[in-house]
């Protein structure tokens, strides 16, 4: 290949290479209060219902578009078919950009923009299990 060629294959990697960068230790702690804001429409907990959106008990592992009794979106149901689960990078992928994930999506969001929000997050859900219990 030549040299523009070699360049132009570069450039086209590092978006992609950005993009898959592994998201950076989370602290629940902190995720807690940034989850302030998710907690306007979702519950966490023993006790948790559904409000605008589902509760995120067990959210981290969970299949997608899962709770009992939650009326998801076409664009959640559709994702079931490529994101089975919420692993950690499909949570990172969805708080980022709800609607760039799931266009048509019911969740209004705009998205966590910066990754450490993200991380923090993720690690506050993973702290519980489906029954909204402190593992």
């Amino acid at each position: 290949m030549s040299r523009p060629v070699h360049l132009f294959a570069l450039a086209m990697l590092l978006p992609i290479a950005a993009w898959a960068q592994p998201l950076p230790p989370g602290n629940a702690e902190k995720g807690a209060q940034v989850f302030k804001t998710c907690a306007i429409c979702h519950n966490l907990g023993p006790d948790a219902k559904i409000k605008v959106g589902p509760p995120l008990n067990g959210a981290v592992g969970r299949p997608v578009a899962s709770w009992p009794g939650y009326s998801y979106s076409p664009a959640l149901e559709k994702l079931k078919g490529t994101e089975k689960t919420w692993t950690e990078a499909a949570l990172d992928k969805w708080l980022d950009n709800p609607r760039a994930v799931a266009p048509g999506t019911k969740m209004i969001f705009p998205g966590l923009k910066q990754p450490q929000q993200r991380a923090d997050v993720i690690a506050y859900l993973k702290q519980f299990d489906e029954k909204g219990n402190k593992k």
